[in-house]
C-alpha cells in the first residue's frame, strides 16, 4: 500500500530509527480504512498487545502511537516476567469519523485479515475504543486473539485486573512515600473514569481513600457523586493538592508543563506512555515527586489476558501474578534509590535485563512465570 501525506504529518512520528521486527500499514478490504499493526519484539515469545479504534488527525499519528504503544508492550511483557513479546494494532479514523455497528464489524474482520497474515507473530486484545465483543468479530478471522467474551467461552475483559494491579502500585507508591500503605485517609486524584478508573475510584473510597476525580465525559460525575469524591475539570485535575495522582486516561499527560504545576508527592496509574518525553522522568525526580513506571504499573491486564488464555488457568495464580505487581514496584524504586537513577531507567534496566536473561537461555523468565 501507498499512502502520501504532507510533510508536516511526519512530525508526530519518533525520529529514533524503529527497532521494530514488523509494521505492517494496510487499508482494510471491507472498512477501507487504514490499520497499523507493530510487532516490537517477539524475543520472549508471541508478541501481545490490544487494538485500538481511535480518531487521530492524520494517519502518521496513528503509526506513531503504534511504534510506541507496541515498544511500551515489550516492557510491560519483560517485566512482568511474562512469554510475551510486544505488540499493538491500530485502526485510524480521521476526526469527526463515527463508525456504525456494520462498519465497526468490517473494520474488525479487516484487523483479523491483518493479523492472520502475520503467521502467529501477533495476538490482540481489546484496547481504548474496542470490547471483549468487537475481539470476538476479530476471531472469526485469526485464531491470534484473546480476551473475548466470558459468554463465549472467553475470558472476559482484563479491565479488573489492570485496576487490581493500579491498586497494588498506588498502595506500593504511598509505602514509599509515606513508609505506610494505609490508604484511608490518602487524598488520591483520578484523572479518567473509564473501564480500569471507575473501577479503581470504587476500590479506594471502599479502602477509605480522598478521591478527586474527573473524565472527559461528563456523565461519570454521577460516579463522583455516588462516591462522595469531588470533581474537577480534567485541565485542573493535576493541580490539585494531594497525596497521589492517578492518570487513567490518554498517555502523554505528564507534558514539562504539567509537572511544573503537580501538587503531589507521587504519580501512579493505568495510562499508557504517561510520559510526554523521557526527561520528564529526570523532572519529576527533580521535583521529588515518586513515578511508578505506568508499563509496570498498569501490566495487569496483560498477565491476566495471558496467564487466563493458557490451559489450566489457575485464577488464584493469576490474582497472586496481578498483586506481585508491587512486589516488582518495591524494588523498582529501591533500585533507582540505591542507583540514583530515575524510576523509569530502573524499570527499562529491569525488563531489557529479563529479555538478555532470554536471549542467553536462562531459566529467570520460565520460573518468574
Amino acid at each position: 500500500m501507498t499512502l502520501t501525506h504532507p510533510a508536516a504529518a511526519l512530525d508526530s512520528l519518533p525520529q529514533a530509527t524503529p527497532r521494530h521486527e514488523k509494521v505492517l500499514i494496510t487499508t482494510g478490504e471491507r472498512s477501507g480504512l487504514v490499520i497499523i499493526v507493530a510487532v516490537h519484539s517477539t524475543r520472549l515469545g508471541q508478541a501481545l498487545g490490544g487494538a485500538r479504534l481511535w480518531q487521530y488527525a492524520t494517519w502518521t499519528d496513528a503509526l506513531a502511537d503504534a511504534l510506541r504503544l507496541s515498544a511500551a508492550m515489550t516492557l510491560k511483557n519483560a517485566a512482568a516476567g511474562l512469554l510475551r513479546g510486544g505488540g499493538k494494532s491500530v485502526i485510524y479514523l480521521p476526526l469527526g469519523t463515527v463508525l456504525s455497528t456494520a462498519e465497526k464489524r468490517s473494520a474488525m474482520l479487516d484487523l483479523g485479515d491483518a493479523i492472520e497474515s502475520l503467521n502467529g507473530a501477533y495476538m490482540t486484545a481489546e484496547d481504548v475504543g474496542t470490547s471483549a465483543e468487537l475481539m470476538a468479530i476479530v476471531a472469526e478471522r485469526t485464531r491470534h486473539v484473546c480476551g473475548l467474551p466470558a459468554a463465549t467461552g472467553g475470558v472476559g475483559e482484563p479491565a479488573e485486573a489492570t485496576a487490581a494491579g493500579v491498586y497494588a502500585g498506588i498502595e506500593c507508591t504511598l509505602g514509599a512515600v509515606f513508609d505506610s500503605r494505609e490508604m484511608r485517609g490518602r487524598h488520591i486524584v483520578i484523572s479518567g473514569l473509564g473501564q480500569v478508573g471507575g473501577r479503581l475510584a470504587r476500590a479506594l473510597a471502599a479502602a477509605g481513600a480522598t478521591l478527586t476525580v474527573t473524565d472527559i465525559n461528563p456523565d461519570k460525575r454521577a460516579l463522583a457523586e455516588e462516591l462522595g469524591a469531588s470533581w474537577v475539570p480534567v485541565n485542573e485535575a493535576h493541580r490539585v493538592p494531594a497525596d497521589v495522582f492517578v492518570p487513567c486516561g490518554l498517555g502523554g499527560v505528564l507534558t514539562r508543563e504539567v509537572i511544573a504545576e503537580l501538587n503531589v508527592l507521587g504519580v501512579c496509574g493505568a495510562a499508557n506512555n504517561q510520559l510526554a518525553t523521557s526527561a520528564a522522568a529526570v523532572q519529576l525526580d527533580a521535583r521529588g515527586i515518586l513515578w511508578a513506571p505506568d508499563f509496570v504499573v498498569n501490566a495487569g491486564g496483560v498477565i491476566y489476558l495471558s496467564m487466563a488464555s493458557e490451559p489450566g488457568a489457575d485464577r488464584e495464580q493469576i490474582s497472586a501474578r496481578v498483586d506481585a505487581i508491587g512486589i516488582v514496584l518495591a524494588q523498582i524504586f529501591a533500585d533507582a534509590r540505591a542507583q540514583q537513577i530515575t524510576t523509569l531507567a530502573a524499570a527499562e534496566r529491569l525488563a531489557a535485563n529479563r529479555l538478555s536473561a532470554s536471549q542467553s537461555g536462562s531459566p529467570t523468565i520460565s520460573a518468574a512465570r
